[in-house]
């Protein structure tokens, strides 16, 4: 099955598209993404991940199509960015 692997880091994204055996789950699209060891952060800051904007656990079933993405956590959170940007 195929499937996308996800990453945006503030100046770029990184897009990984795979192939998959049937009955894949979450966890093994990271590591066979290679994404895990060109950013070790995710692994060792424990990042959520998900399937289309919904988190999701790393045992989750992926199905063809799917796009799976890794979410860094906020730096800041969203209404005090837009409280900021307001003030200029």
């Amino acid at each position: 099955m195929k499937i996308t692997v996800v990453y945006a880091l503030p100046d770029r994204q990184v897009v990984r598209e795979l192939e998959l055996d049937a009955g894949a789950d979450l966890g093994a699209a990271l590591k066979a993404s290679g994404l895990l060891r060109e950013f070790p952060e995710i692994e060792g800051q424990s990042m959520a991940v998900g399937i289309y904007g919904q988190v999701a656990s790393r045992a989750a079933l992926l199905t063809t199509g799917d796009r799976v993405e890794i979410y860094r956590p906020l730096t800041l959170e969203p209404k005090e960015a837009r409280r900021k940007r307001i003030k200029g």
